[in-house]
Protein backbone atom coordinates (compact mmCIF):
# COMPACT_ATOMS: atom_id res chain seq x y z
CA UNK A 1 0.00 0.00 0.00
CA UNK A 2 1.81 3.28 -1.19
CA UNK A 3 -0.37 5.62 1.12
CA UNK A 4 -2.43 4.98 3.88
CA UNK A 5 -3.84 7.36 6.62
CA UNK A 6 -2.49 10.44 4.98
CA UNK A 7 -3.87 13.26 6.20
CA UNK A 8 -2.41 16.57 5.41
CA UNK A 9 -3.30 20.20 5.07
CA UNK A 10 -1.07 22.75 3.17
CA UNK A 11 -2.71 26.53 3.27
CA UNK A 12 -2.68 28.45 0.23
CA UNK A 13 0.34 30.74 -0.15
CA UNK A 14 2.99 28.13 1.41
CA UNK A 15 6.03 26.19 0.17
CA UNK A 16 5.54 22.75 1.49
CA UNK A 17 8.30 20.38 1.71
CA UNK A 18 7.51 16.44 1.13
CA UNK A 19 10.22 14.48 2.73
CA UNK A 20 10.55 10.62 3.35
CA UNK A 21 12.58 7.86 1.92
CA UNK A 22 12.32 5.79 -1.30
CA UNK A 23 8.76 4.37 -1.76
CA UNK A 24 7.33 6.01 0.81
CA UNK A 25 4.35 7.31 -1.63
CA UNK A 26 5.33 11.08 -1.93
CA UNK A 27 4.97 10.67 -5.92
CA UNK A 28 2.01 8.14 -5.47
CA UNK A 29 0.75 11.33 -3.25
CA UNK A 30 0.91 14.34 -5.61
CA UNK A 31 -0.50 11.98 -8.03
CA UNK A 32 -3.22 11.19 -6.34
CA UNK A 33 -3.68 15.45 -6.01
CA UNK A 34 -3.59 15.56 -10.00
CA UNK A 35 -6.37 12.81 -10.33
CA UNK A 36 -3.66 10.50 -11.89
CA UNK A 37 -4.13 7.93 -9.78
CA UNK A 38 -7.64 7.07 -7.71
CA UNK A 39 -7.37 6.26 -3.85
CA UNK A 40 -9.23 3.23 -3.05
CA UNK A 41 -10.36 5.13 -0.09
CA UNK A 42 -10.91 8.74 1.44
CA UNK A 43 -10.81 11.96 -0.50
CA UNK A 44 -9.18 15.33 -1.09
CA UNK A 45 -9.92 18.33 -1.80
CA UNK A 46 -7.50 20.53 -4.29
CA UNK A 47 -7.65 24.74 -4.30
CA UNK A 48 -11.33 23.36 -2.68
CA UNK A 49 -12.73 21.17 -5.27
CA UNK A 50 -12.33 17.35 -5.61
CA UNK A 51 -9.17 15.78 -6.66
CA UNK A 52 -8.73 15.85 -10.36
CA UNK A 53 -11.80 17.85 -10.86
CA UNK A 54 -11.19 19.22 -14.14
CA UNK A 55 -11.26 23.04 -13.80
CA UNK A 56 -9.25 22.55 -11.00
CA UNK A 57 -6.19 20.95 -12.92
CA UNK A 58 -6.45 23.98 -15.11
CA UNK A 59 -4.66 26.42 -12.32
CA UNK A 60 -2.26 23.88 -11.13
CA UNK A 61 1.23 23.22 -12.73
CA UNK A 62 3.20 19.71 -12.65
CA UNK A 63 7.25 18.87 -13.62
CA UNK A 64 6.95 14.73 -12.37
CA UNK A 65 10.35 13.50 -11.50
CA UNK A 66 10.28 11.12 -14.63
CA UNK A 67 9.31 13.08 -17.37
CA UNK A 68 9.52 11.75 -21.02
CA UNK A 69 9.06 14.93 -23.11
CA UNK A 70 8.45 15.16 -27.32
CA UNK A 71 11.94 15.39 -28.20
CA UNK A 72 11.45 16.19 -31.71
CA UNK A 73 10.06 19.69 -30.46
CA UNK A 74 11.92 22.23 -30.02
CA UNK A 75 11.58 24.82 -26.62
CA UNK A 76 9.12 27.05 -28.19
CA UNK A 77 6.74 24.40 -30.11
CA UNK A 78 6.84 22.19 -26.66
CA UNK A 79 5.84 25.60 -24.45
CA UNK A 80 2.80 25.86 -26.98
CA UNK A 81 1.58 22.62 -27.12
CA UNK A 82 1.38 22.55 -23.40
CA UNK A 83 -0.37 25.70 -23.43
CA UNK A 84 -2.75 24.96 -25.58
CA UNK A 85 -4.05 21.76 -23.44
CA UNK A 86 -4.64 24.14 -21.14
CA UNK A 87 -6.71 26.34 -23.35
CA UNK A 88 -4.10 28.98 -23.56
CA UNK A 89 -4.64 31.56 -26.80
CA UNK A 90 -2.18 31.84 -29.28
CA UNK A 91 -1.66 35.64 -28.51
CA UNK A 92 -1.47 34.60 -24.58
CA UNK A 93 1.13 32.11 -25.87
CA UNK A 94 2.97 34.58 -27.92
CA UNK A 95 3.35 36.59 -24.99
CA UNK A 96 4.12 34.13 -22.26
CA UNK A 97 6.37 31.60 -23.98
CA UNK A 98 9.49 34.07 -24.47
CA UNK A 99 9.00 35.44 -21.16
CA UNK A 100 9.64 31.90 -19.39
CA UNK A 101 12.35 31.06 -21.71
CA UNK A 102 14.44 34.20 -20.39
CA UNK A 103 13.27 32.88 -16.75
CA UNK A 104 14.93 29.92 -17.37
CA UNK A 105 17.40 30.82 -19.27
CA UNK A 106 16.77 28.67 -22.33
CA UNK A 107 16.52 31.66 -24.77
CA UNK A 108 19.59 31.22 -26.71
CA UNK A 109 18.06 27.50 -27.20
CA UNK A 110 14.36 28.51 -27.91
CA UNK A 111 14.56 26.85 -31.41
CA UNK A 112 17.17 23.68 -30.22
CA UNK A 113 14.82 20.76 -30.03
CA UNK A 114 14.39 18.56 -27.12
CA UNK A 115 16.86 15.45 -28.25
CA UNK A 116 19.64 18.06 -28.34
CA UNK A 117 19.07 19.33 -24.47
CA UNK A 118 21.19 18.28 -21.40
CA UNK A 119 19.51 16.74 -18.39
CA UNK A 120 19.48 20.21 -16.55
CA UNK A 121 18.16 21.94 -19.72
CA UNK A 122 15.29 19.40 -19.93
CA UNK A 123 14.43 20.08 -16.01
CA UNK A 124 14.79 23.70 -16.69
CA UNK A 125 12.08 23.57 -19.98
CA UNK A 126 10.05 21.24 -17.71
CA UNK A 127 9.87 23.80 -14.78
CA UNK A 128 8.73 26.68 -17.57
CA UNK A 129 5.73 24.48 -18.44
CA UNK A 130 4.84 23.77 -15.15
CA UNK A 131 4.68 27.46 -14.99
CA UNK A 132 2.84 28.01 -18.35
CA UNK A 133 -1.06 28.58 -16.87
CA UNK A 134 0.30 30.90 -13.55
CA UNK A 135 -0.67 28.56 -12.04
CA UNK A 136 -2.17 28.82 -8.20
CA UNK A 137 -0.92 25.54 -7.31
CA UNK A 138 2.78 24.17 -8.43
CA UNK A 139 3.54 20.49 -7.64
CA UNK A 140 7.61 19.89 -7.98
CA UNK A 141 8.59 16.20 -8.02
CA UNK A 142 12.21 16.73 -7.47
CA UNK A 143 12.88 20.03 -9.33
CA UNK A 144 16.89 19.99 -8.82
CA UNK A 145 17.88 16.36 -9.67
CA UNK A 146 19.73 17.21 -12.92
CA UNK A 147 20.84 20.92 -12.16
CA UNK A 148 24.18 22.35 -10.92
CA UNK A 149 24.42 24.65 -8.23
CA UNK A 150 23.74 27.67 -10.07
CA UNK A 151 20.53 26.09 -11.71
CA UNK A 152 19.39 24.76 -8.08
CA UNK A 153 19.58 28.23 -7.12
CA UNK A 154 17.91 29.65 -10.17
CA UNK A 155 14.72 26.82 -8.82
CA UNK A 156 14.89 28.75 -5.62
CA UNK A 157 14.42 31.90 -6.93
CA UNK A 158 11.47 31.30 -9.29
CA UNK A 159 9.75 29.16 -6.51
CA UNK A 160 10.50 32.31 -3.72
CA UNK A 161 8.65 34.38 -6.65
CA UNK A 162 5.89 32.24 -7.08
CA UNK A 163 5.07 32.53 -3.15
CA UNK A 164 5.67 36.16 -3.22
CA UNK A 165 2.90 36.44 -5.73
CA UNK A 166 0.49 34.12 -4.04
CA UNK A 167 0.68 30.57 -5.59
CA UNK A 168 1.75 27.30 -3.29
CA UNK A 169 4.49 25.15 -4.22
CA UNK A 170 4.67 21.17 -3.18
CA UNK A 171 7.74 20.45 -3.01
CA UNK A 172 9.00 16.59 -3.32
CA UNK A 173 13.29 16.84 -2.98
CA UNK A 174 16.20 14.28 -1.38
CA UNK A 175 17.96 17.42 -1.53
CA UNK A 176 17.39 18.49 2.35
CA UNK A 177 20.22 21.45 1.91
CA UNK A 178 17.69 22.42 -0.59
CA UNK A 179 14.24 21.80 1.68
CA UNK A 180 16.05 23.85 4.51
CA UNK A 181 16.39 27.17 2.40
CA UNK A 182 13.00 26.84 0.39
CA UNK A 183 10.15 25.53 2.46
CA UNK A 184 7.80 27.30 5.14
CA UNK A 185 7.12 23.91 6.34
CA UNK A 186 7.45 19.86 5.92
CA UNK A 187 5.96 17.00 6.37
CA UNK A 188 8.28 13.43 6.79
CA UNK A 189 6.48 10.40 5.17
CA UNK A 190 7.54 6.93 5.81
CA UNK A 191 5.22 3.91 4.58
CA UNK A 192 2.44 5.91 3.29
CA UNK A 193 1.59 7.60 6.44
CA UNK A 194 2.71 11.67 7.86
CA UNK A 195 5.17 10.60 11.10
CA UNK A 196 5.30 14.71 11.59
CA UNK A 197 4.62 17.94 10.19
CA UNK A 198 7.18 20.95 11.44
CA UNK A 199 6.94 24.80 10.61
CA UNK A 200 10.96 24.79 9.13
CA UNK A 201 11.89 28.20 10.39
CA UNK A 202 10.66 27.82 14.18
CA UNK A 203 11.80 23.92 13.59
CA UNK A 204 15.50 25.31 12.50
CA UNK A 205 15.99 27.84 14.99
CA UNK A 206 14.62 26.09 18.39
CA UNK A 207 15.23 22.46 18.14
CA UNK A 208 18.36 21.51 20.38
CA UNK A 209 19.73 18.56 20.21
CA UNK A 210 22.24 17.77 23.52
CA UNK A 211 24.99 15.72 23.76
CA UNK A 212 26.26 14.77 27.84
CA UNK A 213 29.02 12.36 29.12
CA UNK A 214 28.42 11.55 32.83
CA UNK A 215 28.82 9.44 35.29
CA UNK A 216 25.99 7.89 38.00
CA UNK A 217 23.16 8.17 35.49
CA UNK A 218 20.35 6.25 36.71
CA UNK A 219 17.26 5.13 34.84
CA UNK A 220 15.32 7.09 37.21
CA UNK A 221 17.35 10.15 36.79
CA UNK A 222 16.66 9.76 32.94
CA UNK A 223 13.32 9.16 33.22
CA UNK A 224 13.15 12.42 35.01
CA UNK A 225 14.15 14.58 32.18
CA UNK A 226 10.38 13.62 30.53
CA UNK A 227 9.79 16.85 31.72
CA UNK A 228 11.79 18.90 29.38
CA UNK A 229 11.91 16.31 26.82
CA UNK A 230 10.76 12.60 25.40
CA UNK A 231 13.95 12.09 23.94
CA UNK A 232 16.10 10.82 25.87
CA UNK A 233 18.63 8.28 24.76
CA UNK A 234 21.15 6.87 27.42
CA UNK A 235 23.80 4.31 26.22
CA UNK A 236 26.52 3.77 29.38
CA UNK A 237 27.61 7.04 30.14
CA UNK A 238 26.52 9.00 27.00
CA UNK A 239 23.09 10.26 27.03
CA UNK A 240 21.52 12.66 24.33
CA UNK A 241 18.07 13.88 24.14
CA UNK A 242 16.54 17.31 22.69
CA UNK A 243 14.75 20.33 23.54
CA UNK A 244 12.65 23.04 22.30
CA UNK A 245 14.79 25.70 23.20
CA UNK A 246 18.04 26.83 24.88
CA UNK A 247 16.22 28.16 27.70
CA UNK A 248 15.89 25.45 29.91
CA UNK A 249 19.43 24.18 29.62
CA UNK A 250 20.37 25.55 32.49
CA UNK A 251 17.76 23.55 34.31
CA UNK A 252 18.33 20.58 33.06
CA UNK A 253 22.09 21.06 34.24
CA UNK A 254 20.79 21.89 38.08
CA UNK A 255 18.48 18.80 37.49
CA UNK A 256 21.22 16.64 36.80
CA UNK A 257 24.24 17.97 39.49
CA UNK A 258 21.09 18.12 42.37
CA UNK A 259 20.72 14.10 41.86
CA UNK A 260 24.22 13.03 41.77
CA UNK A 261 25.32 12.86 38.79
CA UNK A 262 28.90 13.58 37.25
CA UNK A 263 28.76 15.87 33.95
CA UNK A 264 31.58 15.64 32.30
CA UNK A 265 30.47 17.15 28.82
CA UNK A 266 27.49 18.53 28.25
CA UNK A 267 26.61 19.83 24.30
CA UNK A 268 24.08 21.69 23.14
CA UNK A 269 23.55 21.87 19.10
CA UNK A 270 21.03 22.92 16.53
CA UNK A 271 19.41 19.91 14.88
CA UNK A 272 20.31 20.03 11.03
CA UNK A 273 17.36 19.33 8.69
CA UNK A 274 19.04 15.61 7.90
CA UNK A 275 19.37 14.48 11.73
CA UNK A 276 15.61 15.57 12.31
CA UNK A 277 14.89 13.21 9.28
CA UNK A 278 16.69 10.43 10.91
CA UNK A 279 15.60 11.03 14.59
CA UNK A 280 11.89 11.24 12.97
CA UNK A 281 11.97 8.38 10.20
CA UNK A 282 14.62 6.25 11.69
CA UNK A 283 18.15 4.91 10.18
CA UNK A 284 16.32 2.12 8.14
CA UNK A 285 14.82 5.22 6.19
CA UNK A 286 17.76 6.72 4.68
CA UNK A 287 17.30 8.56 1.47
Amino acid sequence: MAVRSLTLEVPRGEVFGFLGPNGAGKTTFMKMLLGLVAATDGHALVLGQPAGYVETRRKIGFLPEHFRFYDWLTATEFLRVHGRLYGMSSARLDERIPVLLDLVGLTPHANKRLREFSKGMLQRIGLAQALLNDPQLILLDEPTSGLDPVGRRLVRDIIKAQRERGATVFLNSHLLSEVEITCDRVAFLKHGEVLATRQLQTLLVGEIRVAVRAGNLSAEVVAGLARWTSSARPDGERLTFTVASTDVLPEVMRYLVARGVDVYEFAPQRLSLEELFLQIVGEDGGL
